[in-house]
């Protein structure tokens, strides 16, 4: 029965939306937890190959919206930019559009990269938490990217998230750092903030990536159009290479060791 539950998902692939294979995904899970089986394994994008420009068309990324009084819908320019850039630079097919999903809504499944930014409050019902930890386990990926003032707040909200993990900073050695682009020492520095070295974190589970958190850093405002920040071009472009980098990760499974 675990069989072909997982034969049916594979087959999903090649022919639905990604949100269809996750509630399917879901579906076999529970049942194969029923019977006693073992766990599913994470979703994959239907490529099977680690290549960059073989990316399926269609996949779309959003950004998340949520409650707390903390400006979700600040860098409107930043991931329409980051798409075009994977679609140019790397031969993605990714959906120019990037609409604004809603941390507690079912249409969070459709999207399986989501990027999450702004300067304040953050908080998270418990609907909000159980809806975006399903998302997470069954195969999403969020990037938070802290826009200065974010970071206390969302570190505590994603522990209710994902109770009894614990944020992990990542060395320059990882993979998400060279997944498309090099980058030998780790996370870049776009904007000053406090001044700090940027730093990178992340939240695993089962063993696979499934949020990164840029802090002292904002990669979000380096993805903006060149007139809001006035960035120097070089900056704007390892903003916008790191970002690729993350999408790269993301959708080729996020499956590496910490």
């Amino acid at each position: 029965m675990f069989r072909s539950c997982v034969q049916f998902f594979v087959k999903y692939w090649a022919s639905t939306r990604w949100k269809q294979a996750v509630h399917t995904a879901i579906s076999c899970a529970l049942l194969a937890s029923l019977l006693g089986a073992a766990p599913l394994l994470r979703a994959q994008p239907p490529s099977s190959s680690s290549s960059p420009s073989s990316s399926p068309s269609g996949y779309q990324l959003a950004v998340l919206q949520y409650r707390g009084g903390g400006d979700w819908y600040s860098n409107p320019t930043a991931l329409p930019n980051l798409v075009a850039f994977c679609n140019d630079q790397l031969g993605m097919q990714l959906s120019p559009e990037t609409p604004y999903v809603d941390v507690g809504s079912p249409e969070l499944f459709d999207y399986p990269f989501v990027h999450m930014t702004g300067h304040g409050n953050v908080v998270f019902s418990n609907a909000d938490a159980r809806n975006l930890a399903a998302y997470l386990q069954s195969g999403g990926f969020l990037h938070i990217s802290d826009n200065y003032g974010m970071e206390p707040f969302i570190r505590k909200e994603m522990l209710k998230v994902l109770p009894g993990t614990d944020w992990v900073e990542l060395p320059a050695s990882h993979p998400v750092f060279s997944a498309a682009f090099p980058f030998p020492r780790g996370l870049p520095k776009i904007h000053e903030h406090d001044g700090d070295p940027p730093q990178a974190y992340a939240l695993f589970h089962a063993g696979q990536m499934v949020c990164f958190l840029d802090v002292q850093c904002d990669l979000g405002d380096g993805w903006e159009d060149p007139q809001v920040h006035r960035d120097p071009e070089s900056v704007r472009q390892s903003a916008l290479k790191m970002g690729a980098n993350l999408v790269t990760f993301a959708l080729s499974g996020a499956l590496e060791q910490r």
